[in-house]
């Protein structure tokens, strides 16, 4: 099974479980500037876990785990398009200034394109270190959530520039 069935058939049966964001947001808030924001990556899919009666079978951890990389994922596209536009505005400035310096926009797009491609490698094997069970999918997801989550993170801290 290809990782997006994976992630679409955990966003199926979303319903049979209650979600919510609210540890890993908790978790982000409570850690001071300059801590590890990585350890809150899965907080909301475990208390998920832990407090839906279905949460401990296949379906309730990849609902929950699905649940919290859709989360991920969409920090991880905002924050993509805030390094993006920078990009694109130190590029255009350089430019104009005549400067020889390197672009930034072009590397940013291969960089996110090859971790998409590292990405999804790491969580096939994953995948397939379970050899066909049932644990193959709880693996895969919770490996799209670890490395969404921590990609996501990286770049809401990439711009150096400020």
């Amino acid at each position: 099974m290809t990782l997006a069935m994976l992630a679409a058939a955990a966003s199926a049966s979303a319903q049979d479980v209650i979600y919510s964001n609210a540890g890993t947001q908790s978790c982000l808030v409570q850690i001071e500037a300059g801590g590890d924001h990585r350890s809150c990556i899965g907080r909301s899919a475990q208390i998920c876990m832990e407090s839906n009666s279905d949460g401990s079978t296949t379906i309730g951890m990849m609902d929950c785990l699905g649940a919290e990389q859709e989360f991920w994922d969409g920090r991880l596209n905002a924050a993509y398009q805030v390094v993006r536009s920078k990009a694109r505005t130190l590029d255009a400035e350089m430019a104009e200034i005549g400067s020889s310096a390197p672009k930034v926009q072009l590397p940013l797009r291969d960089m996110q394109r090859a971790w998409i491609t590292y990405r999804d490698a790491t969580c096939d094997f994953e995948q397939s270190l379970w050899a066909g069970g049932s644990g193959g999918g709880p693996a895969v997801i919770s490996c799209l959530l670890q490395m969404t989550g921590e990609q996501a993170l990286y770049l809401e801290n990439a711009w150096i520039g400020e």
